[in-house]
């Protein structure tokens, strides 16, 4: 949770301007996201869904949550996963969470099936195979990796997919306004993103003229964030080191190459493998004295230096949105796919202190969370 809530700004710069910085906002709550689902469902209001209210607005309850259901059908939800299985084998939380305050109640009307691929691409082939034989009604992928693979199983079973790239780029939909076929979801714009965090972190050093960004080279839409680094630090003048890795031990060689000839600061992007050893790297940079940037506040909470992203929550629960509407009839193509509406930097300053970073003002004022 944001503790310290002061801006929330979409990407701005010498990236595309997704928001207007400087308004002070509140984190999004659930009934604001939830807000979209309670409208008129037959409207195009996915693409303009706000995320926070106006003061004093007050929202509407949603009658159709329930009313919508087939009367004693239990509908079957997939989920695929590239990554590893939480303790409890379920969905994450949000998702779940956001499901049944719209209705849809684990044991009463829906039922999950997970499968996760824990890291070996190759499983995925089986594990989406298994989930369309098992007729789910609604797949949730998760991951560009699990998204495509699904849609190579099937191309009838709906599919929700998130955190999985720049949807058009990396090939899962040709358009966002109107995807078609059998998939839609949440978007990354990874062009805008990458471009601003670079930014970001040449304001909090800027001496910085070599980075090495850290990604997973067999994940498609990771590699075309990657590049999408490369060309912002062209306009920036920033050499980029690149690290590519494949899988766990290649972290060795990655770390080690940084060993050889220190970086001034390195970017890290987030997937299920680089997430999975994200505490190597966040050790790495603090023993070596590295400022990193990273996608997600969880990794700043983690003693990361500085993030900035969207709401990776948020994010599953307009997932839980989109499965909502095609379990009420909706059909995906004709659902546009969205991306947030906010974006939210956090800085650890026990971390810039122990880095000997002095963080400017000005960056301070504009995150959303900083860590004491």
């Amino acid at each position: 949770m944001y503790s310290i809530i002061r801006e929330a700004e979409a990407p701005a710069g010498i990236s595309a301007d997704l928001g207007r910085p400087g308004s002070k906002i509140a984190k999004p709550t659930t009934q604001s996201l939830r807000s979209s689902i309670c409208a008129d469902q037959g409207d195009r209001m996915i693409a303009r869904r706000r995320l926070v209210l106006a003061a004093g607005m007050v929202p509407l309850a949603c009658p159709l949550a329930v009313s919508a259901q087939t009367p004693g059908r239990t509908w079957r939800i997939g989920y695929l996963s590239g990554g590893f299985p939480p303790p409890d084998r379920a969905p994450a939380s949000p998702l779940r969470e956001e499901l049944r305050a719209l209705g849809y109640v684990e044991g009463k009307n829906i039922s999950f099936e997970g499968r996760w691929a824990e890291l070996r691409n190759e499983r995925l082939t089986a594990a989406a195979n298994d989930l369309i034989g098992n007729k789910v009604d609604v797949v949730v992928a998760v991951g560009w990796a699990a998204a495509k693979e699904i849609s190579r199983a099937t191309s009838t079973v709906p599919v929700v997919f998130l955190s999985a790239g720049d949807a058009v780029e990396a090939g899962l939909v040709p358009s966002l306004a109107h995807p078609g076929g059998n998939l839609t979801g949440v978007n990354d714009p990874a062009g805008t993103l990458s471009a601003k965090r670079l930014e970001l972190l040449k304001d909090l050093v800027p001496s910085a003229r070599r980075v090495a960004v850290l990604w997973n080279a067999a994940n498609y839409a990771m590699t075309l964030r990657y590049e999408e680094i490369r060309r912002a630090a062209e306009l920036l003048h920033i050499e980029i080191e690149p690290l590519g890795v494949r899988e766990p031990d290649d972290f060795d060689d990655a770390l080690g190459a940084m060993n050889r000839e220190r970086p001034d600061a390195l970017m890290m992007v987030t997937d299920a493998l680089t997430n999975l050893n994200r505490r190597r790297v966040i050790d790495y940079a603090a023993e070596h004295r590295i400022p990193a940037m990273y996608e997600f506040g969880s990794v700043v909470h983690a003693g990361g230096l500085i993030s900035y992203g969207a709401d990776d929550d948020a994010n599953f629960r307009l997932a839980a949105q989109y499965v909502a509407k095609v379990l009420r009839g909706a059909k995906p193509g004709n659902l546009p796919v969205e991306q947030p509406n906010e974006y939210f930097l956090v800085i650890n300053l026990r971390t810039a202190e122990a880095l000997g970073l002095t963080v400017p003002q000005g960056l301070l004022l504009r995150a959303a969370e900083v860590v004491r």
